[in-house]
């Protein structure tokens, strides 16, 4: 039976995490602190004025929000972080809207997932972090997100991911976290893989605790509290008098962030959900398989916290669109290009701020746009994950591999992967097929990773589940401060 995570399981681990963040002067923020900033104490912002982003400090908990103001040290809170890109660079009159995830420490939103899955587990005793150690399996910002949130926790961590994402996640988690790192065979769609890793590590290392973003109820939990709030938020800042929220598109992943289309639900009920996956791994449009090069997004198999009854519509996106759109994104020549079609200065600037998922997701959003024939009243909303900062090295790759970038190129590229993008690809999914993809979840999660085919049934039946799992949140902040109190760290501030 799958229950909410809401009693303490181990009082004496608890005590020793009490313990060792009363050391160690480590505050949680609660849940509502990370929807709405100007809930945490002005004590604790007046510090923050003289603290960097990524800075390995326990106050940058904090900061898991998507409400930091855009500076790199000492910022504090300001509106919702968002992009909105105009018909000139879309093609549709639709309004795309975008979170921005650039604005996290770690430079993406993943630390806020990782934050929902490790802090509930330390205040009700479930990790110990004075003899645990934490290890996160992921394709990239998962794990590096939560080697963050471990260190600022006080506990020492594992990241497992393939050896073949991106130069810069590597070098970070080595460099700057001093995280263990296991690397797995293959890319972004190599899952299997790093479970068997995580296999082994339960097998001979008993003090690991793992925290797979894919089966963790906290990852979806915290993007149904805190970013389906802020993407209401960003509607509510660029709605007009005939504004609907039409469509909320998201990368499937880990299923997290598509959670947060939970919410929005519950306040644009007629809204689609998308699903957008790439088409050189279409699990869930035909069951396919296969690499591709949209990191973090598309994995080969359904996560078990995806709530598919809530999808509408799946998406495949070529990774070569994403690709060719990433240096037309952040070449200085691509910047000119679209500067003499008349895409304006500022949305030029903004460019980098989306990585390659960001930019597959406003493929898909364009997709959706063309699909559904929407007009200037419908606001499609999605997120920007990450940035371009987090991938220079694929830049560089693509300069080496295909040469230098160029007018011609430009326009081909700004001519067929953006303004040509088709609705193709694409299906509306009927009752039958929204079954039929969780169902999907039998042959990974009960087959291979051991779940209760009882709990299976029970996340497609019970109509009372998701909502339970989506806001347990609301005991874990009446837990946090709890705990926080038992710590006296915020007195002694």
């Amino acid at each position: 039976m799958i229950r909410p995570i809401d009693t303490i399981t181990d009082e004496q681990a608890l005590e020793n995490a009490v313990r060792r963040f009363r050391e160690k002067k480590i505050l949680l923020p609660t849940f509502e602190q990370q929807q709405n900033p100007d809930a945490i104490p002005q004590k604790i912002k007046d510090r923050l004025k003289g603290i960097g982003l990524w800075e390995i400090d326990p106050l940058n908990l904090f900061r898991i929000t998507w409400k930091n103001q855009p500076l790199e040290t000492g910022g504090l809170y300001g509106n919702v972080n968002f992009i909105e890109l105009p018909k000139s660079l879309t093609g549709v009159d639709a309004r795309i809207v975008l979170l921005v995830g650039k604005w996290f420490p770690t430079g993406a939103h993943k630390v806020g997932a990782a934050y929902g899955c490790l802090a509930p587990r330390i205040i009700t005793g479930g990790y110990d972090p004075t003899y645990h150690k934490a290890v996160w399996p992921s394709t990239g910002n998962y794990c590096r997100g939560g080697a963050f949130d471990s260190k600022l926790m006080g506990s020492d961590s594992v990241a497992v991911l393939p050896e073949e994402m991106s130069r810069e996640r590597f070098e970070w988690l080595r460099d700057e976290i001093g995280c263990e790192i296991i690397a797995t065979p293959g890319c972004e769609s190599n899952v299997k893989e790093i479970y068997d890793a995580c296999w082994e590590i339960r097998r001979t290392r008993p003090d690991c605790i793992i925290f797979n973003q894919f089966d963790e109820f906290g990852n979806v939990a915290w993007h149904y509290n805190v970013t389906g709030k802020a993407l209401e938020e960003a509607y509510e800042l660029v709605k007009t008098g005939g504004s609907n929220i039409a469509a909320y598109v998201s990368a499937t992943g880990s299923a997290g962030t598509i959670a947060a289309g939970d919410y929005l639900r519950t306040i644009a009920p007629h809204l689609k959900v998308v699903a957008s996956e790439a088409l050189q791994c279409p699990t869930l449009l035909m069951n396919g398989f296969g690499g591709h090069r949209i990191e973090g997004i598309g994995d080969k198999h359904v996560p078990w916290v995806h709530n598919v009854k809530n999808t509408d519509v799946v998406t495949a996106i070529d990774d070569e669109d994403c690709m060719r759109l990433f240096r037309l994104f952040n070449e200085k020549t691509g910047h000119d290009y679209l500067r003499s079609c008349g895409i304006p200065g500022e949305t030029i600037d903004q460019l980098h701020l989306m990585g390659i998922s960001g930019i597959g997701n406003v493929l898909s959003a364009i997709k959706t746009a063309k699909y559904y024939e929407m007009t200037s009243e419908d606001v499609v909303l999605s997120i920007a994950t990450d940035s371009a900062e987090l991938y220079r090295s694929r830049l560089t790759e693509l300069r080496d591999e295909r040469g230098e970038y160029t007018d011609m190129q430009a326009a081909r590229d700004f001519e067929r992967c953006m303004l040509g993008q088709a609705p193709a690809y694409m299906k509306e999914l009927s009752y039958n097929d929204k079954k039929a993809i969780h169902n999907l979840k039998y042959f990974t999660w009960v087959e291979q990773q051991q779940k209760d085919v009882a709990d299976l049934n029970q996340l497609w039946y019970d109509r009372e589940v998701w909502p339970g799992l989506f806001n347990q949140v609301h005991r874990w902040d009446e837990l946090i401060g709890e705990f926080n109190a038992r710590t006296g760290v915020l007195d002694a501030l």
